[in-house]
């Protein structure tokens, strides 16, 4: 058998361990572990066990990256906290920002629209079949949050685009209007940079970090009404679930 050696602490790079240090610290933003200022620098440098300059690294990711400020005698604090997106239930942003301020929707198209084919075969509408598109920029007070490109099959979003849809999701339209509740959805995340249109819309710089959530709903039935293309802000909306291991997957060593 050949033993493969451990790389211990001695042999990590400086910036490897600062990526450490930043990951953690940022999980802990997030989750609210300070409710202002940061640990001291030296402080930090005994909690993580690193160089005075790994920790200076580190806290300069974070810095790059909007979450905290950083001043001469006055110390390191948070910057800007992210919103908590769930990843393990099915809720519009305004359910899910509940208790953060109120959700405000700029709606910019609600029309029927000719279905892009590929549009039409997840909605299960026939080829040439009309769709309904709604466009909103999502705002929590007058902060953009994300841009929301939406799809909805003709019978319910007919009824949709005739609801108030600047104070309401489109989820508990749909379940008002269908007389029950939805039941799942397929979801796809991926990480895109912002294109100029998106940037100016959500008030960002052009490249900056978005998520681009794909995510397909049904109704209880099983039936596909709703398709949506949602652009988040990187910096202002953080993903978060509770994930379980299946029992019947094969765990074992090859």
């Amino acid at each position: 058998m050949t033993l493969h050696p451990i790389r211990g602490a001695a042999g990590v790079r400086r910036a490897d361990r600062a990526r450490q240090v930043a990951d953690v610290l940022r999980q802990q933003i997030h989750a609210g572990a300070f409710a202002d200022a940061l640990p001291t620098e030296a402080a930090l440098t005994a909690e993580f066990d690193v160089s005075r300059n790994t920790v200076r690294d580190a806290l300069a990711l974070l810095k790059d990256e909007g979450l905290i400020e950083r001043a001469p005698k006055v110390g390191t604090h948070v910057a800007q906290r992210k919103y908590e997106h769930g990843l393990d239930a099915l809720r519009g942003l305004k359910e899910t920002l509940r208790g953060h301020g109120e959700v405000r929707n700029e709606v910019r198209a609600a029309r029927l629209v000719a279905a892009p084919p590929a549009v039409a075969r997840r909605l299960r509408i026939r080829p040439g079949e009309q769709a309904v598109y709604i466009e909103r920029l999502r705002c929590l007070g007058d902060l953009p949050l994300s841009l929301d490109m939406t799809y909805l099959v003709p019978d319910i979003g007919e009824q949709v685009i005739a609801r108030d849809l600047e104070t309401n999701d489109v989820f508990a339209l749909i379940e008002d209007i269908s007389g029950g509740p939805l039941g799942s959805a397929d979801l796809v995340l991926e990480a895109i940079t912002a294109d100029a249109h998106s940037a100016a819309t959500l008030q960002m710089p052009e490249g900056g970090a978005l998520l681009l959530l794909e995510r397909l709903t049904r109704l209880e039935d099983d039936r596909p009404v709703d398709l949506e293309y949602i652009r988040m802000r990187g910096d202002r909306i953080t993903m978060r679930g509770n994930l379980i291991r299946p029992a019947d997957d094969d765990w074992r060593l090859i």
